[in-house]
């Protein structure tokens, strides 16, 4: 049978059934399009409907993308946002419908929505209410498309963190931290290393605000730390360990605390130039470091830390944590308060970055109280080293303490296994030195009689060498 000059020429059935028939529709699809512009919106649609399931059927693809891309600029030219919405989820719902297809209808929505030649996902800033609902209900469309087409993961990931960035605009953080957790960046491809620690810590950012600091430690463990050492890092590093120690902080570990402060000393110390004499970012991080190692528990890791920071030649320029350093690292007591007590308590990180709330305040008393803890803690360690026993009320007098918060003190580091002693009441004494056994006595005697005999011999032999020397 003839086939009709107004009907599209068909390339016909490829043999072996490799590929599908295809109808070139291209002639019919320009001319459709730009009689549908002198259309009512309504006819305009219908018209492109009908030629839609044509090439979608013909699986003639070019054509197809300009009849789904031409009804949605219809729908955006006439202002009606109703019908911009239905004919995207219309067209994308399509039985058998292309990947292709559904990628342009997407591509197409995205500069309406948000800034796609800045970062890609600020969205546009909207006149009024309505044009603000309209844009977060056409972003949320556009996430329901890309839910689960792995061509659009990308799309997905910008299209969810402009949703967030409109609900937390509007005061809803719980919503917008929600929804960005949805989002498994990590697992994508076919996104950059640094846009998904920008997420990451996008995510990180809005679950602390929501105070769920577990999952905000559970997601800071999906930024790898080697990442953040590669070069063109630095400022997702300093921002990634200051996210990071607002979480310790909460937590109140010293020394997790005292780590993410040197991580970022250490970054900030490296990025900026010695002619900047105004960056003062690594002065206040270096400081909090030195503050946040005091405060920490004794142990060999701090003791390490405390010794390679004191070496630090900038340690110098800031004369209060160079001297509160080297006074822990001395085997002497340390008198409280200290010298610089009232500056090394005012730092911001000390109150949670400077705020007054009540739990801020909590917060700035706890750490007031363990640095006293840990000047006591660290003058009865050097009271043990130079002191067999030692009256109670003595000691009590070294520390600046009554008897009791002295016992209570001690009380608590033989508890944590820091420290042993042993207080006589009675007696007001208390024993650092342990208590040997006759088995462990004798042993000691043993071999310091066996070094002994070893010393002798070898002099004995040294006497004889020189001996037979001289004699030649």
């Amino acid at each position: 049978m003839p086939q009709s000059s107004t009907e599209a020429t068909s390339s016909g059935a490829a043999s072996g059934g490799q590929l599908e028939e295809r109808i070139d529709l291209s002639t019919e699809t320009t001319q459709k399009i730009a009689q549908s512009k002198s259309l009512p919106l309504t006819d305009g649609l219908a018209l492109l409907s009908a030629l839609e399931k044509r090439c979608r059927v013909g699986n003639d693809t070019p054509s197809l993308v300009q009849v789904c891309e031409a009804s949605l600029e219809l729908c955006f030219e006439a202002n009606d946002h109703e019908a911009l919405v239905n004919t995207l989820k219309t067209l994308s719902t399509r039985r058998s419908q292309k990947s292709k297809a559904i990628a342009a209808l997407v591509t197409k929505c995205l500069p309406w929505v948000v800034d796609v030649d800045g970062d890609g996902f600020t969205p546009l800033p909207t006149a009024d209410s309505a044009a603000a609902a309209n844009q977060e209900n056409l972003v949320t469309e556009l996430r329901n498309i890309t839910d689960g087409k792995m061509y659009l993961e990308a799309e997905r990931a910008r299209l969810t963190r402009s949703l967030a960035i409109l609900k937390e605009a509007n005061g809803d953080i719980a919503t917008a931290a929600t929804v960005l957790q949805d989002v498994h960046v990590e697992t994508y491809g076919s996104i950059s290393k640094r846009e998904k620690i920008e997420f990451i810590l996008e995510q990180m950012r809005l679950t602390l605000l929501k105070r769920d600091y577990v999952r905000a430690y559970i997601v800071s463990n999906k930024v790898k730390r080697s990442m953040l050492d590669e070069e063109g890092m630095s400022e997702l590093k300093i921002k990634f360990y200051v996210l990071l120690s607002q979480y310790h902080s909460h937590e109140r570990d010293a020394l997790e605390l005292a780590r993410c402060f040197h991580a970022i000393y250490s970054t900030a110390s490296s990025a900026s130039s010695d002619e900047d004499d105004d960056n003062n970012k690594w002065k206040e991080s270096l400081t909090n470091t030195v503050v946040f190692l005091c405060l920490s528990e004794y142990s060999n890791e701090v003791k390490d830390m405390m010794e390679r920071i004191n070496l630090d030649p900038q340690l110098e320029k800031i004369i209060e944590c160079k001297e509160t350093i080297k006074s822990f690292l001395k085997n002497e007591i340390i008198h409280y308060p200290l010298p610089h007590q009232a500056m090394l308590e005012s730092i911001p990180a000390f109150v949670n970055g400077g705020e007054t709330t009540d739990a801020s305040l909590a917060l700035k008393e706890h750490w007031h109280t363990t640095f006293h803890t840990r000047i006591v803690q660290h003058n009865l360690r050097v009271a043990s080293l130079y002191y067999r026993q030692i009256h109670t009320s003595r000691l009590a007098t070294l520390l600046s303490l009554s008897t009791p918060e002295t016992e209570q003190h001690l009380s608590n580091m033989v508890s944590s296994g820091a420290l042993y002693a042993k207080i006589d009441r009675p007696m007001d004494i208390v024993r650092f030195a342990k208590k040997r056994c006759e088995e462990e006595v004798l042993s000691d005697w043993a071999a310091d009689i066996k070094e002994l005999l070893g010393l002798v011999e070898e002099t004995t032999y040294l006497i004889q060498k020189e001996n037979m020397v001289q004699s030649h």
